[in-house]
């Protein structure tokens, strides 16, 4: 792509880290071929993305937006002002700054920017994460130019001739988590020959999970092994108070772990949620994992995702509703089974689009040198 100028790029997504994270990989990437790129982000007011993409290093600007609520609430009444007053923003946002793309990962923001710039004649992409594709997404698919996609029969939600096939993207860092294994055992103060359990419910926290856990911490707590808690900010007080006299030296418990390459890097087994990004990581970062799928979401995708590796021999599922009674037994038993663990790494390594990102960005490119 023959520059003519710095480039310019808006990137919204956000609500949750599977939005944010994508989104930020992809920044991170074009900025990494064009470092004069200026890039602004466009998020949802009091939503993680006004927080984590700072932490990232880009500009963020928030809009006055929120989902719909499954039950009638004062936020809901004020649902249709919200857009319009969000639409309004987000059109004066595309005509000041004049970027030469915009892109959607999905979230609440990330429909009245892409409205904005289609109408404006704006070179679009949009990325979907799940095998279902997500309500913003859905809004802007006939108008954006391509649509990237990390599951097969997205036609059903896109048309067919704006998909590209990339996978999800994730952030660098984690590609090379294989090569990190003594940094992250000695950032987070452990041993380094001892069995480590990764636990993360995604970036908002997961109650069924955090509630097995504390079921099951006398047996954490007596197993020979060391542990890391992400419990999600909201969780975070609550579950610190209750893990009471527990050595803490085996036990870390944070609200958000920020260095998730290290974290991946120290674990021998993870147990996590079924979201899109998460199981892309899990592959790229190649660990034997213990999926248990967010009832709550969609048409059921989380189950779905899990399957997909639990079929292939790539994941172990626990369904939620048996979480408390099956996950901590599980982990043990599987942090202790070095050929079932080596088992699973394996298979799910093969599932791995490590270059997901550089190809949504040649993706980018190619949009930006046609216009």
């Amino acid at each position: 792509m023959k520059q003519q100028q710095p480039y310019r790029l808006i990137i919204s997504g956000g609500g949750t880290g599977g939005h944010i994270f994508p989104a930020v990989a992809i920044a991170n990437t074009f900025r990494e071929r064009y470092p004069d790129a200026d890039i602004l982000f466009v998020g949802a007011q009091g939503r993680m993305e006004m927080t984590r993409v700072p932490e990232a290093g880009y500009k963020i600007v928030g809009l006055w937006i929120s989902g719909l609520q499954r039950k009638l609430t004062l936020s809901n009444l004020l649902f249709p002002v919200k857009m319009i007053v969000s639409y309004m923003k987000a059109r004066a946002i595309v005509k000041q700054f004049k970027p030469h793309a915009v892109i959607g990962t999905g979230g609440y923001a990330s429909g009245p920017i892409m409205i904005a710039a289609t109408r404006a004649n704006i070179p679009s992409l949009i990325q979907e994460q799940n095998s279902f594709a997500g309500l913003a997404n859905k809004q802007v698919a006939n108008k954006v130019s391509r649509v990237c996609v990390a599951y097969d029969g997205m036609e059903k939600y896109f048309p067919k001739e704006k998909i590209v096939f990339t996978g999800n993207p994730v952030r660098k860092d984690i590609l090379s988590t294989d090569t990190k294994r003594e940094k992250g055992i000695s950032h987070f103060g452990f041993s380094g020959n001892v069995k480590t359990l990764l636990i993360i419910g995604g970036s908002l926290g997961a109650r069924t999970i955090n509630e097995s856990i504390l079921a099951g911490i006398g047996k954490l707590g007596e197993a020979q092994i060391q542990v890391i808690w992400q419990t999600g900010k909201g969780y975070f007080e609550t579950y610190k108070n209750r893990l009471g006299s527990y050595d803490t030296k085996k036990i870390r418990v944070q609200d958000f772990v920020r260095e998730m390459d290290l974290a991946y890097a120290a674990a021998d087994v993870v147990i996590s949620r079924s979201g899109a990004l998460a199981v892309s990581e899990l592959c790229i970062a190649k660990k034997a994992c213990i999926l248990v799928p967010s009832p709550n979401v969609a048409e059921d995708h989380q189950t779905k995702n899990a399957k997909a590796l639990a079929d292939k021999d790539a994941a172990i599922l626990i369904p939620d509703k048996d979480a408390n009674t099956r996950l901590v037994d599980e982990a043990l038993q599987l942090l202790f089974d070095d050929s079932r663990a080596e088992k699973l790494r394996a298979n799910i390594a093969k599932l791995a689009k490590p270059n997901a990102t550089e190809d949504i960005v040649n993706e980018i490119e190619k949009l930006i040198a046609h216009t």
